[in-house]
């Protein structure tokens, strides 16, 4: 079986929620089919990843956005009914690109990996293709959710986006022959949005042998938070928490610290932490897996939050109990609840971090363990792929 797989961002290095899922897709398909890949990249940190991709895709194409050009042209798309999604991740070439491929080596199945790029199999080469939509989570959502928590323009920007792009997603889900939706609640909001859509639920996993901690708790009292940082949820979450339940914790615990763990934080962001001496900024990372191993408690107050937040997943799975928020909680699955606090006001934010801080290293990591994460390794939640693949594949 070929199967062609479109991604908007290159899969590789897995350290953030939307490489992370498209990599380990990659890595179940390889042994199952003859996958290509073509896949967007945005800048030369993430294309000089394309060795390690092609480790184990060797059929790779690379086509670079220009930001620049599609910010202007986005302009001009605001006066349209095109998603913004869909200029903003868009790339010269890419048409002749699918048509060779198509031409020369016609896929079996096309995996679109979210709305971005489900409008290239939508259109010619590729819509007469059996398609796979992975939507991850309902992007048209979470718009709408930013639009109600943000102040003019941005919040009319956002609520188009949240109008466009729901339509788009709709229409896309119902072409498709099968859309994968990341858990419950967001395929409940997929379902309403597209009736008739064959909506599965293909559950986000956790790399546990990766991330188990290989020493003891530590004993530092850190407080870590683990995110791309130029994500507006991410932003925004972590805004709250330093202008609310922080200066309540350093009050409680002056021994405190704050490591913000995450890529490219936004200019005005880095100025809030410069001021205050217990915020570490770390900006890229090698590998995250040492500072959550070296942290006492972690934490994910995003305000708006859609799908599931692999952060706080993984924050878990390294042996830290974690503060969550409410839009953070209503994703997660079941088995992480023992190990979770969820909070929803500074106050009580700061009042479960400062109890977990007070706990001894060994109880906390104890805690943590109590989540049972075991049923989520990536090849149990990828499995029910292998049914969808067939039905796709004999759709023709």
């Amino acid at each position: 079986m070929r199967v062609l797989f479109l991604t908007h961002r290159l899969p590789y290095a897995p350290n953030r929620g939307d490489r992370l899922r498209a990599y380990h897709i990659l890595q179940w398909l390889r042994d199952r089919a003859s996958v290509e890949l073509v896949s967007l990249v945005h800048d030369d940190e993430e294309a000089k990843h394309v060795g390690e991709v092609r480790a184990f895709v060797p059929r790779v194409a690379l086509l670079r956005v220009p930001a620049t050009r599609n910010h202007l042209r986005a302009i001009a798309t605001l006066a349209t009914g095109t998603p913004l999604t869909h200029t903003l991740l868009d790339a010269p070439g890419i048409e002749s690109t699918l048509n060779e491929i198509v031409a020369s080596r016609r896929p079996d199945v096309v995996f679109a990996y979210g709305s971005g790029m489900a409008r290239l199999a939508l259109a010619p080469p590729l819509s007469s293709l059996p398609l796979i939509l992975d939507l991850v989570d309902v992007d048209s959502r979470k718009w709408q959710d930013l639009s109600a928590s943000s102040h003019w323009p941005l919040s009319w920007i956002y609520s188009r986006e949240a109008r466009t792009l729901g339509a788009f997603e709709a229409r896309a889900a119902a072409t498709a022959v099968a859309t994968l939706i990341v858990n419950e609640r967001e395929a409940a909001i997929a379902r309403q949005l597209s009736p008739s859509a064959n909506v599965q639920v293909i559950a986000n996993g956790v790399e546990l042998e990766r991330l188990r901690p290989v020493s003891a708790a530590s004993d530092r009292p850190r407080v870590v938070f683990c995110g791309v940082m130029n994500y507006p949820p991410n932003d925004q979450g972590m805004r709250w928490f330093i202008n609310g339940p922080w200066p309540i914790i350093k009050r409680q615990r002056p021994d405190a610290t704050l490591a913000v763990v995450g890529a490219d934080p936004t200019r005005s962001f880095e100025k809030l932490c410069s001021g205050d001496p217990t915020i570490e900024l770390t900006g890229r990372v090698p590998d995250v897996r040492p500072w959550l191993w070296e942290s006492a408690v972690g934490i994910a107050p995003l305000q708006v939050a859609r799908g599931v937040q692999n952060k706080a997943l993984e924050a878990v799975a390294a042996g830290l109990p974690i503060v969550i928020s409410p839009a953070v909680a209503e994703g997660l699955p079941l088995e992480a609840a023992p190990a979770v606090s969820v909070a929803g006001t500074p106050e009580e934010f700061a009042e479960h971090v400062v109890s977990l801080l007070s706990m001894s290293p060994q109880a906390r990591r104890s805690r943590a363990a109590l989540a049972n994460l075991g049923g989520l390794r990536w090849g149990t939640t990828l499995s029910p792929l292998s049914k969808l693949l067939e039905l796709a594949a004999t759709s023709k």
